[in-house]
């Protein structure tokens, strides 16, 4: 292990343990034992899928010996039931902004030992000040970035509105190739926003509103998709998609046709962040702790965000990115379109049960 290396994330942890009990003699009572804790040799990263560039995984091992394992989920309440379940063993999960406050509450997740990450302070004043975790106690900003509609530009006029999804004349140029995100908050997002109601909304007769608009919706879907809509756009196998900013701003590497745009109405703003799962061990949690520091690196940080095609909420990472890609409005939206963005935020369990059935009732509608 780089002995620099441990100097820089402060991982050597000494913790002396007095050894005595009723009966031993004063010089027994004063032994004190050393014990050092090491890191994990190999930790389980639970990701969205495509979401980092796997180079990084192999510089990190190189400079530490920690190997880095990728699993993957497609939508936040995927990974909370995972976690629930505790059926897998994870060091680290990216959840959404509003699933971190889920997490919390229910215990889900541990606060970080902010010694052990200290390029936390490479992240800009914003992304330290968030307040579903003010001042970063338990996660990390990943990246950010924006939701609304892919679509191919050759093929496509391009949308203006939400319309294109709600509008039965306008979706019936496209019937069968376009997508939703199999995502219930996102996709109700959508609804609600073409509505022009609040996305956080517990109001039952709006929820329903949303609900049979996104009934309509389903006879012409080629599906619900949140892990392949982009390479399906990309192909030409379908021609609209709703999705998140980076997914087709990196397939425009394939195919140059595919564009982003985030409708009139607005749309969500959403950030990822970096969190430790409560059931990890003192030497997993210490690997990953490691890991989310070497992703706030600078060069780390920049390398993410390009190989992504997202925001970065790491300002010395801005710092290394170019021109071109910062004033990039389908990445950097400007101001604007960034205030017709609404943040998702966690629900009551009463309205999150409300929308879980509904939700089953959308996708189960012939």
């Amino acid at each position: 292990m780089n002995k620099k290396l441990f100097s820089v994330f402060g991982i050597l942890l000494v913790f002396s343990l007095l050894l005595g009990a009723c009966g031993s003699s004063s010089a027994e009572a004063s032994v004190a034992e050393n014990f050092v804790l090491e890191p994990a040799k190999e930790i389980v990263f639970y990701n969205w899928s495509e979401y980092i560039d796997p180079e990084i995984y192999a510089l990190f091992e190189q400079e530490t010996g920690i190997k880095v394992v990728e699993d993957n989920f497609s939508s936040n309440e995927e990974m909370l039931v995972k976690l629930q379940t505790g059926s897998q063993d994870y060091a680290i999960i990216v959840p959404s902004d509003y699933a971190v406050s889920i997490l919390k509450d229910k215990g889900l997740i541990l606060p970080l030992e902010q010694e052990n990450v200290p390029n936390l302070v490479n992240l800009s004043m914003q992304f330290q000040q968030l307040p579903y975790d003010m001042g970063n106690q338990y996660c990390a900003p990943y990246l950010w970035g924006s939701t609304g509609i892919g679509y191919v530009a050759d093929k496509v006029e391009k949308p203006q509105s939400w319309s294109v999804f709600f509008d039965d004349a306008e979706r019936a140029k496209y019937s069968g190739r376009m997508t939703m995100l199999d995502d219930l908050r996102e996709t109700f997002a959508a609804a609600l926003i073409y509505l022009g109601y609040d996305i956080n909304t517990t109001n039952r007769a709006q929820l329903k509103e949303a609900q049979e608009l996104l009934i309509g919706v389903q006879r012409d879907l080629a599906g619900y998709d949140s892990e392949r809509y982009d390479d399906a756009l990309a192909s030409g196998e379908n021609l609209v998609a709703h999705g998140w900013s980076g997914d087709f701003l990196m397939a425009q590497e394939e195919n140059p046709q595919i564009a982003f745009t985030i409708p009139q109405e607005g749309g969500v703003m959403w950030v990822d962040n970096l969190c430790i799962p409560a059931s990890v061990s003192a030497e997993e949690k210490l690997a990953a702790e490691m890991f989310i520091n070497f992703l706030l690196r600078a060069d780390i940080g920049a390398m993410l965000a390009e190989y992504n095609q997202d925001a970065s909420p790491n300002e010395a990472a801005e710092a290394l990115l170019s021109e071109e890609f910062l004033t990039n409005p389908a990445i950097y939206p400007p101001k604007d379109v960034l205030e017709k963005l609404q943040y998702i935020h966690p629900l009551n369990e009463q309205t999150e049960a409300i929308y879980q059935d509904m939700w089953l009732e959308i996708k189960s509608a012939k």
